[in-house]
């Protein structure tokens, strides 16, 4: 009685093992994006101009954290801007500050334009930086990471290749 008992008890074993196995792997399988998809969010700016955005929160290797918005205003080939906020009184930033991006051995160099939007140059926190992101667009031809810098506010903030793919997906994305 005792060996069929046990011999059933191990049978059992087995097929919950089994059955364990495929349902987790499953789960991974199901979990796992094939290719993930941009985050673009669309809406109206004040002047009712269609605005398409990309929005993220990351840090620095100082451990500070940063929202990045890319966007574009009006139809495709309108401006591709990227504006970087830090926290209001743990910030101030000096305009105009060129924005250092690297990638590999390229590198580029992103015009601020802070001062020509006039909610930001009125804007007495100083806590937000624009730039042109046109010149960046153009050359990057894979969804690469980047690392910015912004010479007095941060040394490196990485941004990585998902990020990188919905700011490519902006000029043509439609509106």
């Amino acid at each position: 009685m005792s060996g069929l008992y046990r011999c059933g008890g191990h049978g059992l074993a087995t097929v919950l093992r089994g059955l364990l196995a495929c349902g987790l792997g499953l789960l991974l399988w199901l979990g796992l994006p094939g290719q993930a998809a941009a985050q673009l969010h669309r809406h109206a700016d004040e002047n009712g101009v269609a605005v398409l955005r990309s929005l993220e929160s990351l840090r620095d290797l100082d451990y500070q954290t940063w929202q990045l918005v890319a966007y574009r205003q009006g139809p495709p080939g309108g401006p591709l801007l990227l504006r970087i906020v830090g926290y209001p009184g743990k910030v101030r930033l000096d305009h105009p500050t060129a924005l250092l991006v690297s990638s590999g051995r390229s590198s580029w160099q992103l015009s601020d334009l802070t001062l020509a939007n006039p909610q930001l140059a009125g804007d007495g926190r100083s806590a937000a930086a624009e730039f042109d992101l046109a010149p960046l667009l153009a050359d990057l031809q894979q969804n690469r990471p980047l690392r910015l810098r912004l010479p007095g506010v941060f040394t490196e903030l990485p941004v990585p290749p998902f990020v990188v793919m919905e700011w490519r997906s902006l000029p043509t994305a439609p509106g």
